[in-house]
Parts: structure tokens; sequence; C-alpha cells
């Protein structure tokens, strides 16, 4: 059973490191833990209609929390970061940088 594109893609990473990779045309993205760089750029493609060039990824785990005496971890989480081709860009990120 292949997975939906929504499914892989959860939502972008919008901090300062990544709107500065955005002029190179280096999107960052938080994906599915179990998504793999070939569906990443199958899925990047078919949701915002661009090439992609390449796609690195990032596995991180998460941080430990406390409450009180109560310690817990927040979930392990993976990014993607997509190179596209061109002076293509994704409409999503315009007028950010």
């Amino acid at each position: 059973m292949s997975k939906l594109a929504q499914d892989i893609i959860l939502k972008p990473v919008i901090t300062e490191d990544s709107m500065e990779r955005l002029p190179n045309g280096k999107y960052t993205f938080i994906v599915a833990p179990d998504a793999n760089k070939v569906e990443i750029k199958k899925a990047v493609e078919e949701l915002f209609d661009v090439k992609v060039a390449r796609v690195n990824t990032i596995s991180v785990k998460g941080k430990q929390k406390r409450m009180g005496r109560y310690v817990g971890y927040r979930p392990d989480t993976k990014k993607a970061i997509v190179t596209l081709e061109g002076d293509k860009t994704i409409a999503f990120f315009d007028g950010m940088y």
C-alpha cells in the first residue's frame, strides 16, 4: 500500500536557519519518520509541482522534558532538506525571506 503525499510531508519548518536556505532553493520539512528519500522526493513533486534535485534527511531525537518530578521525552522526528532544480520556487514560502 503506497502512502499519500500528505502523509509523508507533515509540515514545513520555519526557523531562521531554514529561511536563510530559501534563496538557494533549499526547503525544510518535517516528514514521516519511516519515509525514505525517494518517497519524500515524489511527495514534494506531487504536492508543489516542482522538480527536486536532491533530498537530505536528518533524524532528530526527542528532547527530554520535565514537569515537576515526572520526566518524559518529546517524540523523535525526521526532517528533510529538499533542494529544487532550476529557478522554480514553492509558493507557500514566497515572501518569507
